[in-house]
C-alpha cells in the first residue's frame, strides 16, 4: 500500500516538512511505500492558473489519485493552513480525495492555532470527497527542533507519543482497507437466483 507524504510550506527547510519527513520514516519502518510532492518544487505559474497539462503539476495530481493514504503537513499561519497547499488542493477534481485515508499535520508557534487544522482544514478536504480523515497533530514549534539540513528532527516525548498514536491510526486503517480488498465476491446472475414468495 502506497503513501503520499504532501509537503504544503513554502519555506525551503520547514519545521512542517521535519515532521512529515520524521512521520514518512516511522511509516517506513511499518513496511509502507512513501512518496514525496513538495508543493513548492511545483512550478508557480502552471500551479496558479491550473495548468494540469503542466509536467510537474500532473505528475503530483496523478500520485494523489493514485495512493491509499495522504500525510498532509502545513505551517500555520495566522490561525490557517498555508495559501500554498490551498492552490494545490484547489487543482484538485472535486472527488480528487474520495476513499484516501487523510492524516493532517500542521505546526505553528502558538496553542492558540490548535483546532486550525480541524476547522479551517477538515472542510476543504471533505468537499474534495475525503470520508476518512483522521485526528490531526497540532506541533508547537517549541516542541521539535528540526536539522538544518532537514534530514532530521529533535520531538519531545509528548509530540512523538501523539505521532506514534496518529501513525497506528492510519496504519490499523490501512490493513483493514488491506483485510478488505482481499476479500472478493463471486458475482451471481439475477437469472440463477431462485426465490419463492
Amino acid at each position: 500500500m502506497s503513501i503520499l507524504l504532501l509537503a504544503g510550506s513554502p519555506s525551503l527547510n520547514s519545521r512542517s516538512s521535519g515532521l512529515l519527513k520524521f512521520i514518512g520514516n516511522k511509516l517506513n519502518l511499518l513496511g509502507y511505500s512513501t512518496k514525496t510532492v513538495t508543493i513548492r518544487d511545483i512550478p508557480a505559474e502552471p500551479l496558479l492558473h491550473a495548468n494540469i497539462k503542466d509536467e510537474s503539476l500532473s505528475e503530483a495530481l496523478n500520485t494523489v489519485n493514485v495512493v491509499d493514504a495522504i500525510v498532509l503537513a502545513t505551517p500555520i499561519y495566522k490561525a490557517a493552513y498555508s495559501g500554498l497547499l490551498k492552490v494545490f488542493l484547489d487543482v484538485l477534481p472535486q472527488n480528487g480525495l474520495e476513499n484516501k485515508y487523510i492524516l493532517p499535520v500542521g505546526s505553528g508557534g502558538s496553542a492558540h492555532h490548535t483546532l486550525a487544522l480541524d476547522y479551517g482544514l477538515r472542510p476543504v478536504l471533505t468537499s474534495l470527497s475525503a470520508k476518512n480523515i483522521l485526528p490531526s497533530i497540532y506541533a508547537l514549534d517549541a516542541h521539535f527542533q528540526v536539522d538544518k539540513d532537514g534530514a532530521g528532527a529533535t520531538i519531545t516525548d509528548d509530540l512523538t507519543e501523539r505521532i506514534n498514536n496518529g501513525v497506528e491510526r492510519l496504519h490499523e486503517h490501512l490493513l483493514a482497507l488491506q483485510r478488505n480488498k482481499s476479500i472478493h465476491f463471486n458475482h451471481i446472475q439475477f437469472s440463477n437466483i431462485k426465490y419463492s414468495v
